[in-house]
């Protein structure tokens, strides 16, 4: 594991600050109401583009124009603790001449869709040139027709995503978006409240008396059905809405009868530490945090499969500087780039060849079966299907029903 990371949230551990500003924690305080008001002032739908490829492209700046502008989630990339500033995007600079002017305004998929709607409805620049939008996100605006379709002349390294991420259905062959950084979902537990037992599979989490009440689920809609739906047998990847009807209904049961503590973001860390929790779904990101403090902690990938999501990069329409944004992803699909990445997030890479470099420089990352799983488990991992705006609405309606009934 790295050693100790800048601080800018006073009184928190360094390595734990990605995760309590990350992405996944800014709407798990709001309840289901205020959540769907939310999402109905943000606006979860737009009005698709129309036209052709080309008109999708502005002039192309790049070669004129040094720079590329990158907006990303907070605490996602390296950062050097002395200077705070961020080796890799220098050397980028440093390598190609371009400029990144990298702006950490990625706080929420909902709420960034709000900021750049109004343009890419027109049709017209967002004053961006890439970003790392959520898988589900990604599906939306390729439903929208309002990202580009990469050059991959300009990014040979796009071959080395790892096999398992390069036929997603929201997005076949990755013609509109690749990874940036990936995590799975799966089942952590506190071997000190449930008795030692493993919390191993679903439907014991849904249904052990031995630890009702004590356990939570995610406000992530796609990683808690996602889970349900494996657990019926069901692919997330391609099921019915019969299919997410029926994972409604076991949830709700669950949630009647008293199994459930509740629903949350990632501030569950808290609670399962502590013994208040006695397990819950959780992120491989988070968990590899909570076991350097905790390490008797469990986490189980059920057998029946698991979740993989990823965040994505993806080149809005007009962008200006589209070449420039496609050789700085193509840097990062560099197995020594992102390594150094890797190092510092502790998220799972995307990138082949990113274990090899790290075996030398930081074994004991490389060595992490939650950063670096096996062909098996990578394997059993399942993307949550595109959606149709119509199913959008309606599961997203029905999950927050069911949180807040």
């Amino acid at each position: 594991m790295s050693s100790a990371r800048g601080n800018p949230l006073a009184g928190i551990r360094p390595d734990l600050v990605r995760g309590l500003v990350s992405r996944r924690t800014m709407l798990a305080g709001l309840g289901a109401a205020s959540f769907s008001a939310l999402l109905a002032g943000c606006g979860t739908s737009g009005i698709a583009y129309h036209g052709s490829e080309a008109g999708k492209q502005a002039t192309d700046r790049s070669d004129a124009d040094k720079v590329v502008n990158w907006s990303n989630w907070p605490v996602y990339i390296d950062v050097d603790d002395k200077t705070q500033k961020r080796p890799t995007l220098e050397a980028f600079t440093k390598k190609t001449g371009i400029k990144v002017n990298y702006t950490e305004d990625y706080s929420d998929n909902d709420i960034f869709f709000a900021k750049v709607k109004p343009q890419l409805t027109a049709n017209a620049d967002t004053g961006r040139d890439v970003w790392c939008s959520t898988d589900w996100m990604v599906s939306r605006l390729i439903r929208l027709n309002w990202v580009q379709k990469f050059d991959r002349a300009n990014m040979p390294n796009a071959n080395n995503l790892v096999d398992t991420l390069v036929n997603v259905s929201f997005d076949p062959g990755r013609n509109y978006s690749i990874p940036w950084q990936s995590g799975f979902t799966g089942i952590a537990y506190n071997p000190k409240v449930t008795g030692g037992k493993k919390i191993e599979t679903i439907d014991q989490l849904l249904t052990d008396p031995a630890i009702k009440g004590r356990v939570t689920l995610l406000t992530e809609m796609r990683d808690t059905v996602g889970l349900v739906l494996l657990g019926m047998g069901k692919d997330p990847a391609k099921f019915s809405d019969k299919d997410f009807d029926d994972a409604i209904k076991i949830l709700t049961e669950a949630k009647n009868r008293g199994q459930l503590k509740g629903f949350t973001g990632n501030e569950y860390g808290k609670g399962l530490a502590s013994g208040d929790i006695a397990a819950c779904i959780a992120w491989t990101g988070d968990v590899v945090q909570l076991k350097a403090d905790n390490p008797d902690l469990g986490y189980v990938l059920p057998s029946t499969g698991h979740m993989v999501w990823s965040d994505n990069f993806v080149i809005p329409n007009k962008a200006r500087h589209k070449k420039n944004a496609e050789l700085l992803i193509d840097y990062y699909y560099s197995p020594d780039v992102m390594a150094k990445v890797e190092d510092y997030v502790n998220y799972i890479p995307p990138v082949k060849g990113v274990k090899q470099v790290l075996v030398k420089s930081d074994p004991a990352v490389a060595d992490d079966p939650l950063i670096f799983p096996s062909d098996a488990v990578q394997a059993k991992s399942h993307v949550f299907m595109g959606l149709t705006g119509e199913q959008e609405n309606r599961f997203n309606n029905a999950f927050q029903t069911l949180i807040g009934g």
